[in-house]
């Protein structure tokens, strides 16, 4: 059983901070699960251009308000407490924040947390080993 709280993670390498986000990971491949699942916060008045090359992403809004854009359809939707996304064709895609944004973010397969968006948007596939839990 795994039980951990994001004031736990603050400060720590599962807190990590670009200029148009903070993204706090609950769980990480190191964890030894299927997923990984953050709480990632977009800053109000940020846009972030994304693309997941290699994971399968699913974003569930849990408060504020935005837009999500698919930049390659052109297609907008607009991003409520209670909205869902999945990447499930790694759409390359951008997130406008109106407000800061609180979302969950699952990813398959896990990131390791060391992921840093390239210049395409993308994560890279990154592959790391469970910690083993010390008894």
């Amino acid at each position: 059983m795994i039980v951990r709280t994001l004031t736990e993670i603050k400060g720590t390498d599962r807190d990590v901070q670009s200029k148009t986000w903070n993204s706090q990971r609950l769980l990480l491949a190191r964890d030894g699960q299927r997923f990984s699942m953050h709480e990632t916060i977009l800053y109000a008045g940020t846009e972030t251009a994304m693309w997941y090359a290699n994971h399968v992403e699913a974003v569930y809004c849990v408060g504020g308000e935005g837009e999500l854009i698919n930049d390659e359809t052109g297609e907008t939707f607009p991003l409520t407490d209670g909205t869902l996304y999945l990447l499930d064709g790694h759409e390359h895609h951008r997130v406008s924040a109106h407000t800061d944004l609180r979302m969950v973010c699952v990813f398959d397969p896990p990131v390791t947390g060391q992921e840093v968006h390239d210049e395409t948007g993308a994560y890279p596939l990154l592959i790391e080993e469970p910690q083993q839990a010390v008894p």
